[in-house]
């Protein structure tokens, strides 16, 4: 097995030190009385369809030098950064493509799940949810503005604390506009965690953990891409077991709060727009404070030349 010989790695045979901590000892059914109270309040303090969206939603653009557009995206305990480059033409690709291509790629960092260090190479999960990035953006883009090219789009979870997909989804719209990208609209994300009749909008690590792990009929979690001027879903990701009228309710409550995140998006991107349009003011007088230097030396310079 390859290791990441950057960071000091223990020995194959280590074991975590949480299988001796309480929690890891706790029962099932300890475990689901331990995510809300009495109050129906979860251990964040936010109600059961109460999305960190609302009142914890983080988000910031420019944050990669070297990239064509990135973003960053903060809900929490759940970091994202994403980065796009430029579109290059498709390696190894004999035949003409009337598309163009998106290439995602979705990267834990070792240190951002609190359960296990991530390996160096990507895993099963890393593949998965690349995919799913990849087929919930490519609705949003104008892929026929580049045929034959294809467009990068990599994924960074610097700290996962649930919801990782919807994050990055976010995270890669933010940073899609940000490069000039042409799109159709902007795509928002939004993730629910289902065990038996409670729905956790916007779930934490351990809901996300426990509702996988449920043997309640309905349990799993559902991930929701959405382009709300167009009322269309890009995508729609299900883990888990669910009736149809469960998986009906999930998917209004989805569409009502990814069209909360719209306006966050969109004066994320205006903060944008105004930013550059000072920059490039700012240059036009730099220049024109450069050109007029230049002037006044070419000037005496000349005089110069003409009293000799």
């Amino acid at each position: 097995m390859p290791l990441d010989f950057r960071r000091f790695n223990g020995p194959e045979d280590s074991v975590s030190y949480k299988i001796y901590t309480k929690d890891y000892l706790k029962t099932y059914d300890e475990q689901l009385k331990d995510l809300y109270d009495e109050n129906g309040k979860r251990k964040d303090g936010r109600e059961l369809n109460e999305a960190r969206s609302m009142c914890m939603f983080f988000a910031r653009t420019d944050m990669v030098s070297q990239a064509k557009g990135s973003a960053y995206v903060e809900l929490r305990k759940t970091k994202v950064v994403c980065s796009v480059f430029d579109p290059r033409e498709i390696p190894h690709q004999n035949e003409f493509r009337q598309l163009g291509q998106l290439y995602c790629e979705v990267k834990f960092a070792p240190f951002s799940c609190p359960r296990k260090r991530r390996p160096y190479v990507p895993d099963v999960e890393e593949k998965a949810l690349s995919v799913a990035l990849r087929q919930a953006l490519e609705p949003a883009v104008c892929r026929h503005f580049f045929p034959n090219y294809q467009i990068d789009v990599l994924i960074y979870i610097l700290e996962h604390d649930g919801s990782c997909l919807a994050a990055a989804i976010n995270a890669a719209g933010l940073a899609l506009a940000n490069a000039a990208v042409p799109m159709f609209d902007i795509i928002t994300s939004c993730s629910v965690a289902v065990i038996g009749n409670k729905m956790f909008i916007d779930p934490t690590e351990i809901e996300e953990h426990i509702a996988k792990n449920s043997t309640e009929v309905n349990h799993g979690i559902i991930t929701m891409s959405v382009l709300s001027q167009l009322k269309q879903i890009s995508d729609f990701t299900q883990i888990g077991s669910m009736d149809v009228e469960c998986v009906t309710k999930v998917m209004e409550v989805l569409l009502k709060e990814c069209e909360i995140i719209v306006p966050n998006i969109q004066r994320i991107l205006v903060v944008d727009v105004v930013k550059n349009f000072e920059l490039k003011k700012h240059l036009e007088a730099e220049t024109k404070k450069r050109e007029e230097i230049l002037k006044k030396k070419m000037d005496e310079w000349r005089s110069l030349l003409n009293g000799q």
